[in-house]
């Protein structure tokens, strides 16, 4: 085979993890996580992460690397991805829906490495988005092609990077790809299909300890913990707070994660390289298994 990496790709509860591990026992080759809370420990259920059972059974990393208080940013994913990539004596597998680290890694985003300044994001805050975008627009008129003058992030990240770097943030990204070659394979599922997993898969979470967990976690690290604010989470959060039940909590996940999927849709659908294949399809993992042995 002459591919340097395998991609496996789509939107939330399209079975890319259960793809991913019967590839990887094939290939007997190596899984890394692409999916940006995985990353964090103690967050198991909520983000589906895989069993320790299927940790076991076939190499998995990027998972459990981060405390819960840390951040890990796209810079510091990138790294550790790639030098996993490298070191691999066999195809490893990158298995995910978090779009931008797979493109941080099949396009080779260069992306500056400023960590995020909380002092100086405060004293940013303090300014409306109008005179922030006016700002930017003086020190990195490009950025601003890009940038949309309502996109409060993307604005206070490119002025963050220009008065930490003195370079504008326009001038420090582009793309250097890699020179192995990668197959993306994508995931594919229709509405209803995507909505009786998602659906599905909220039921299982719930039965296998959600609100344990969440309430855990809380425990823990205090109500305010950011990542209690992600999907899942934050609807169960909203019921052990009283705001909602049970059941409106459970209704809540269903509806945001189909929106999430919607977005992760949207994003894929953007990508020529992606080989799209029917997640529903009973020869679904001889499709693929084909496909790799074709190219």
């Amino acid at each position: 085979m002459k591919w340097g990496l395998i991609v496996i790709c789509g939107a939330t509860a399209s079975g890319k993890s259960s793809l991913g591990l019967k590839l990887a026992q094939r290939l007997n080759t190596i899984i890394i996580s692409a999916d940006s809370r995985q990353v964090y420990q103690e967050f198991d259920i909520g983000t589906a992460k895989p069993t320790l059972t299927e940790q076991k059974l076939i190499p998995h990393y990027l998972i459990d690397i981060c405390h819960p208080r840390e951040t890990l940013t796209l810079a510091d994913y990138q790294e550790k991805a790639q030098h996993i990539i490298n070191s691999s004596v066999s195809i490893p597998l990158l298995v995910g829906g978090t779009g931008l680290y797979i493109n941080s890694i099949t396009k080779g985003l260069k992306i500056p490495r400023v960590a995020p300044q909380p002092t100086l994001r405060s004293q940013l805050e303090s300014y409306s988005q109008q005179e922030r975008y006016r700002f930017l627009q003086q020190v990195d008129g490009k950025s601003c092609e890009k940038i949309h003058c309502n996109d409060e992030i993307r604005t206070i990240r490119a002025l963050e990077v220009y008065y930490v770097t003195g370079k504008p943030i326009s001038e420090q990204q582009g793309e250097n790809p890699p020179t192995y070659p990668i197959l993306t394979i994508g995931l594919h599922l229709d509405q209803i299909a995507i909505e009786k997993r998602i659906k599905q898969r909220t039921r299982i979470m719930l039965e296998e300890g959600l609100v344990k967990e969440t309430e855990n976690l809380i425990q823990k690290y205090g109500v305010d913990l950011p990542l209690l604010n992600t999907l899942g989470y934050a609807e169960i959060k909203q019921y052990l707070t009283g705001e909602i039940s049970l059941n409106q909590a459970e209704e809540l996940i269903v509806i945001h994660t189909r929106q999430f999927a919607k977005r992760q849709r949207t994003w894929f659908n953007a990508n020529q390289d992606i080989q799209w294949f029917d997640a529903d399809s009973p020869q679904l993992l001889e499709e693929v298994w084909q496909t790799i042995n074709q190219n």
